[in-house]
């Protein structure tokens, strides 16, 4: 599981390197850290990248590893990825 949900990061972040300007990282990690989310709203809120029933659990099984994490983790966990934001290596590709 840890595994999982490494890859999905890394995955969101070469996406943010990939020239999305990060808007679209920075939407769908506020949506995965938001405690307030269920399993099936988080689901719904991401539909469009889920094209599989494969998919569709495994965004379930990450949403609930961030649903497992106490609200300190959550706020760790957003704040270093507001620093990834901020890095030289997003701006690098926005300017």
């Amino acid at each position: 599981m840890k595994l999982l949900m490494v890859l999905m990061l890394a995955a969101l972040l070469l996406h943010c390197y990939a020239d999305s300007g990060c808007k679209l990282l920075e939407d769908m990690v506020e949506k995965t850290i938001n405690s307030d989310i269920s399993i099936p709203e988080y689901k719904e809120l991401l539909q469009e990248f889920i094209d599989s029933d494969a998919a569709a659990e495994a965004m379930g099984k990450f949403k609930q590893c961030f649903l497992n994490q106490s609200h300190r983790t959550l706020k760790n966990f957003g704040l270093m990825m507001h620093t990834v934001y901020d890095s030289i290596w997003c701006n690098m590709k926005s300017n």
